[in-house]
């Protein structure tokens, strides 16, 4: 965990943006293509605690992007690379465009000044997606990466942000994955070597302080 003084400095509302990572209905919702995930990341409080997170930084001028995976109805431009890419195509729910599946899932709120950025491809929410140029334009120093799944986008969009020169932060209760233990040997293993890990209520403490005029 970082020094509060460091989570502090890190977390500045003028240089943070919050990321929610696939967290649709047609992914972590009561329909989803993925019960098991979305049943972990209900049962773990994930989404309680993201939705937490997204009504703090709206309170707290931090803007927030909700990167939502999806594909066309004839699957153009899609990968198909990867088992995982074949298999999605086999699920009973579909993340087509427009359709409910893709829209963000209950009980996370979004605002009007909220940025959603949907792709048709790949594994991350940044790489060939606007959310790089979108942070360079909002002064995005900080990105906190929440969201499913810590088996893949997760991971993927930590060590983009990473290699684009951001600081990631993770709140380790708001994000998940299957099965359920293996998120925080992850986290442990793998995202604290590169991410500031921390905690929802650390966050938002951090974002209620208030701040010296510059």
């Amino acid at each position: 965990m970082a020094s509060d003084a460091r989570l502090i400095e890190q977390l500045d509302p003028a240089s943070t943006v919050l990321l929610t990572v696939e967290c649709q209905r047609g992914v972590v919702g009561v329909d989803s293509a993925l019960p098991e995930l979305a049943a972990v990341a209900r049962k773990s409080g994930a989404l309680t605690h993201i939705a937490r997170l997204v009504v703090a930084a709206h309170e707290a001028g931090v803007q927030v992007l909700h990167a939502v995976a999806e594909r066309r109805p004839d699957g153009r431009g899609a990968n198909s690379n990867a088992r995982l890419f074949k298999a999605a195509r086999r699920l009973p729910v579909q993340q087509i465009v427009g359709s409910t599946a893709v829209r963000i899932a209950d009980p996370i709120p979004v605002s009007e000044d909220d940025l959603v950025v949907r792709r048709l491809h790949g594994l991350s929410p940044l790489a060939g997606t606007d959310v790089d140029a979108l942070l360079r334009n909002f002064g995005c120093r900080t990105l906190v990466v929440t969201g499913v799944s810590a088996n893949v986008a997760i991971p993927n969009a930590v060590f983009d942000a990473v290699n684009l020169g951001y600081t990631a932060v993770v709140p380790s209760d708001a994000i998940a994955g299957v099965p359920a233990d293996y998120t925080p040997a992850m986290i442990r293993n793998t995202l604290a070597l590169v991410a500031t890990v921390t905690t929802t209520d650390e966050v938002l403490t951090c974002w209620k302080r208030p701040r010296r005029a510059s």
